[in-house]
């Protein structure tokens, strides 16, 4: 399959927006739910400890990063009648939504010691199905479109979509944990309703994507071998940076989100506070989405992703200071570093994007399968590390599960490790940013050296042809 270069000039339209944040609607069903709420579900009904779950976060989690990479490899060697990415979007939908299900649903299926392992097993297998969808997806955004200010919109609706369903999340989920607090089975037949309902929904958005989603961009390889991609891989400095300061990033955003419920609940007395600190930590994006692309024409995104980080540093400072009898100050916290995740993550986006077109530009051949599944795998790893950081950061302070009150220490270990964690972390991701090299005039003087190459290459074939 082919693409003209007509198309590749063609403008995105609002179905494509659209359906682009459905997707990570649909993926955030099943992502979201277990990095705000699995935690919360192992150790309260499944009866896990902390430091088991921990444990299982971090096998499990660094598992789904070597996933990735396989789906990437998976992903550039296909090409079908519907394109390269959107066949993953029509057959994977069903069989990740019932995984999400199931792993919520491992009292229902195991009993004392075979519980732990189903949990292993069924979260495990979980994160396979998920990289066979969620890579064409992350993939796709640059094959839509080379335009640095409509993939700035596609990343803005991204995360729209990805802020919404953890507030529907917050919302749906926060009053269930406060009504079956100390009833593990109650709260068990709960969240089977509730994750069946998700997976319908998840279906139905999958297929609102595929149907909207437009691949547009020329490529001159439609399958890409092993050797080019690991030779495009090998030249790309600018993903290498990227990937490290987005796991230091992401490290420090799942960490917070991990334990967000934790602090609702034990630190603030409330676990209905999940939904507030929810807004304010991911509907931030809804009041920043609209100035990315602004953001981007007059600084830059290196320049955005090292402003809203700081921001993210202060907003960490401020939740673990903050005094649990003034909850306003955390709450501000909270708020600081919810724009801080809104403007680096939309941000880290478009830029995985724009060293596709890097890699292009040294080689010749587009990967972006395999670039995004490295990107992925350091995010997984960053999930990975951020989710087992807020297990055994609440396990060091003594958390009891089910418990009516949790003791000093557990509650400073959960202050801690929803604020001051997350803000050394980021920290050490805008340090790393630093190195970056790509600024926004070396990007469009590497596509118009790639267009122009492109040209070249089509008028030397058809004169060839015509002689």
């Amino acid at each position: 399959m082919s693409f003209t270069v007509e198309a590749e000039a063609a403008s995105l339209r609002a179905p494509q927006y659209l359906g682009y944040a459905a997707g990570d609607a649909a993926n955030n069903l099943a992502f979201s739910m277990t990095s705000m709420f699995l935690l919360v579900y192992y150790t309260d009904v499944v009866g896990i400890s902390a430091a088991a779950a921990g444990t299982l976060f971090l096998v499990i989690r660094i598992w789904d990063a070597f996933a990735d990479v396989v789906a990437g490899r998976v992903v550039d060697s296909t090409m079908t009648r519907f394109g390269k990415f959107r066949p993953f979007f029509l057959f994977g939908a069903v069989p990740l939504m019932l995984l999400s299900v199931a792993t919520f649903s491992v009292p229902a299926l195991a009993e004392g010691g075979t519980a732990l392992l189903l949990a292993y097993l069924t979260y495990g297998v979980l994160g396979l199905v998920y990289s066979l969808v969620n890579i064409p997806y992350g993939s796709l955004a640059s094959a839509m479109s080379q335009v640095p200010e409509e993939r700035g919109r596609l990343a803005s609706f991204r995360m729209i979509g990805t802020a919404t369903t953890m507030i529907v999340l917050a919302v749906v989920v926060a009053p269930q944990i406060k009504r079956f607090q100390g009833d593990p089975e109650g709260f068990q037949q709960s969240l089977l309703v509730t994750t069946g309902i998700f997976a319908v929904a998840g279906v139905l958005l999958y297929l609102f994507l595929f149907r909207t989603a437009r691949e547009q961009v020329h490529r001159e390889v439609p399958k890409v071998s092993l050797r080019q991609s690991l030779a495009t891989l090998r030249r790309n400095r600018p993903l290498v940076v990227l990937c490290l300061s987005s796991l230091a990033f992401l490290c420090g955003m799942f960490t917070m989100q991990t334990v967000q419920a934790y602090y609702a609940r034990d630190v603030l007395q409330n676990a209905n506070y999940i939904i507030l600190l929810t807004i304010l930590s991911s509907g931030a994006i809804f009041a920043v989405a609209p100035f990315i692309p602004r953001v981007v024409r007059s600084i830059g995104k290196k320049r955005g992703f090292i402003g809203f980080g700081l921001v993210g540093v202060v907003g960490g400072a401020v939740i673990t200071a903050g005094p649990a009898s003034l909850p306003v100050v955390p709450l501000v916290g909270f708020a600081l570093l919810g724009v801080s995740v809104a403007g680096v993550n939309t941000l880290m986006w478009a830029l995985e994007a724009d060293t596709v077109e890097y890699g292009e530009w040294r080689t010749g051949v587009r990967t972006e399968g395999t670039t995004y599944a490295v990107f992925s795998f350091t995010r997984k790893l960053g999930q990975a590390i951020g989710g087992a950081a807020a297990a055994y950061g609440i396990g060091v302070g003594g958390y009891v599960a089910n418990a009516p009150a949790q003791p000093d220490s557990a509650l400073t270990w959960i202050a801690v490790t929803a604020g001051l964690l997350p803000a050394a972390f980021i920290g050490i991701g805008v340090l790393l940013f630093l190195r970056y090299p790509l600024t926004e005039q070396t990007f469009a003087t590497m596509v118009e050296e790639t267009r122009a190459r492109q040209a070249a290459a089509a008028d030397g074939s058809g004169e060839r042809t015509a002689t």
